[in-house]
């Protein structure tokens, strides 16, 4: 059986306060992310303003195999599951579309 000291309740506490300071840093993480989505967005929007003027097609196949293959270079060079973040920016791609057909 372990008994509570003095030095394990310091332990418990140093432990929680670097627990919370993880979640803050997640925190600005995450909000970090969503910024960048936005920015993402407005310029995809951009994009899709100059396509429509140009009279181009909202899908450019090759364009969305380079954004994947980067993708996954990038997921390497930081050593992240290229798998997951290529996902990720297909659902982004998906997202980027789908308004891009709607404000045509």
């Amino acid at each position: 059986m372990s008994q509570d000291t003095p030095e394990s309740d310091i332990d418990a506490e140093a432990d929680a306060a670097s627990l919370d300071e993880l979640r803050e840093e997640i925190e600005e993480i995450d909000r970090d992310i969503v910024e960048l989505i936005a920015r993402r967005t407005y310029v995809a929007d951009s994009v899709a303003q100059v396509k429509d003027d140009r009279g181009l097609p909202t899908t450019d196949e090759g364009q969305e195999e380079r954004v994947m293959e980067r993708a996954g270079r990038n997921a390497e060079n930081f050593d992240v599951d290229s798998n997951l973040v290529k996902a990720v920016f297909r659902l982004l791609i998906e997202l980027n579309k789908v308004e891009q057909r709607e404000s045509r």
